[in-house]
């Protein structure tokens, strides 16, 4: 089986739409993902608080069971293909929203015209932008759902950035002053909204991985604010696009 190290580091346009052609043929079919929802699983795994093995995760790609393929050239192709979009996906929340390089961004369908201005201007079908993705990425959350619990019960602004992506999953937004009330549905303004944050979501989500990871000597120091807590200097930005950029 490739690893992530014999896989390139990112796949270019060729590769995607070579793996897309068999996602379409071969995983679609069968309820497995298309090319945007891969995109958000391995996105997920990328920021997973623990690794997920490709033995374990590469069956839900297809549908819970991989395909048989033509010859051993084509099964080795496909393990590059995946792996080189997992690299793709672990280098790409390695940075903070507005520094991602155009080869790295989300492999999510968007409109082709960004000035449309009402939702009348767009199908029906296009009103969904970025629930591929979410569902995608709430697959792989439930690979290791007790440790994302532990997360989310531990972080608000963990349940804000999941909270954002279940809009787009499910196309409802539930009301927090009462979780009783006939949810609201999404639109797409609020969808592209969300769409747009995804870069600095992950990118805050890697941070807080890593921190997890890190083992730590205690010192003591005056903590300093989360990265998306209020910047204590009254700027009203969150601290990460403050002082804590210096």
């Amino acid at each position: 089986m490739s690893s992530p190290t014999s896989a390139p580091p990112y796949l270019d346009e060729a590769r995607i739409e070579r793996l897309a052609d068999l996602l379409d043929r071969r995983a679609v079919p069968f309820k497995g993902f298309n090319l945007e929802a891969l995109d958000g699983f391995l996105t997920a795994l990328a920021v997973s608080p623990s690794s997920v093995p490709p033995e374990e995760w590469q069956p839900v790609v297809w549908g819970g069971k991989a395909p048989t393929w033509d010859d051993e050239a084509e099964a080795a192709e496909v393990q590059q293909l995946l792996m080189g979009h997992l690299n793709m996906c672990t280098a790409r929340v390695r940075y903070d929203d507005g520094d991602l390089p155009d080869h790295l961004a989300p492999l999510m369908w968007l409109p082709e015209d960004p000035e449309l201005t009402g939702e009348e201007a767009l199908r029906e079908d296009e009103l969904d932008v970025g629930a591929d993705w979410a569902q995608g990425f709430f697959t792989a959350v439930m690979l290791r759902e007790a440790e994302w619990d532990r997360w989310l019960d531990d972080h608000d602004w963990i349940e804000d950035i999941f909270d954002g992506l279940d809009r787009l999953a499910s196309g409802e937004a539930i009301n927090p002053e009462d979780p009783t009330a006939e949810p609201m549905p999404v639109d797409y303004r609020e969808r592209l909204g969300i769409v747009i944050d995804i870069p600095g979501m992950m990118a805050d989500l890697n941070h807080h991985r890593v921190d997890a990871l890190t083992p730590r000597t205690p010192i003591r120091r005056d903590a300093g604010p989360e990265r998306n807590a209020a910047c204590p200097c009254g700027s009203g930005k969150k601290y990460k696009k403050c002082c804590g950029t210096h």
